[in-house]
């Protein structure tokens, strides 16, 4: 064999590991940590400092095609519940469109609309998380809010907590800036989920487009500076 055939073996090899060790499937399980202090600053006022920190469970299914993030089932009565929000987020990857469950003010509502775009910016940084070599990418959705994401390109699908994705693989960590939320994966599970956990049955619950909600809840709650604040957060930001 002559060397150039040589070469041309040892690349086609290279790929072919490449796309054989790349996943596209499976189940992420992220810790998420709200500073209720940070989040919510009249907190400090009547939560101590020792339960600042809210700790939640989510999971993320997927496939290469559909995307289901949950919060973990459980029974338990936790504190300060209502502080924090539990969406679900349904992601059609193939025809770029998502379902979400988001919840405002205790009530909740299902929004259908076509996927984010994000415009990030990937830097160089890098840090391992799960056992996977992960790059920071920023995301600012305004000029005082940075979001800050580490996704791996071994998880093929451009899928993330929340409505995150856009990226060329899944995310793995996110914060914001001041560390209000964080979510980090604690877990990733390969194993293939079935079509009733990646998708949402739809029953009779109104469903309403992004625009169409902001437009109510903005009418409905506009001589409220907290609420319009929150409206933003919850359905521009998350």
């Amino acid at each position: 064999m002559n060397f150039i055939n040589y070469i041309s073996v040892a690349c086609i090899l290279i790929v072919s590991y490449a796309a054989g060790s790349q996943v596209n499937y499976g189940k992420i399980t992220y810790e998420r940590k709200t500073n209720l202090h940070k989040k919510f600053p009249m907190s400090k006022e009547w939560i101590d400092d020792h339960e600042k920190i809210k700790i939640e469970v989510f999971e993320l299914y997927f496939t290469d095609s559909l995307s289901a993030f949950k919060p973990e089932e459980n029974d338990l009565n936790e504190d300060y519940d209502w502080l924090t929000t539990k969406n679900s987020v349904y992601q059609d990857l193939k025809k770029h469109t998502t379902l979400a469950k988001k919840s405002f003010w205790n009530e909740s509502f299902l929004i259908e609309n076509p996927a984010r775009k994000l415009h990030w910016k990937i830097t160089d940084n890098k840090r391992s998380i799960c056992g996977y070599q992960c790059r920071k990418a920023i995301w600012k959705p305004n000029d005082s809010t940075s979001i800050y994401a580490w996704f791996c390109t071994e998880i093929m699908p451009s899928i993330g907590p929340e409505s995150f994705l856009g990226l060329p693989g899944a995310i793995l960590g996110m914060a914001t800036e001041d560390g209000g939320v964080i979510y980090f994966a604690k877990r990733v599970e390969i194993i293939k989920p079935d079509i009733t956990t990646l998708t949402y049955k739809k029953n009779k619950q109104k469903i309403y487009n992004l625009i169409e909600l902001k437009t109510q809840l903005q009418k409905d709650f506009k001589n409220k500076k907290a609420s319009q604040e929150l409206i933003y957060d919850t359905f521009e930001i998350w």
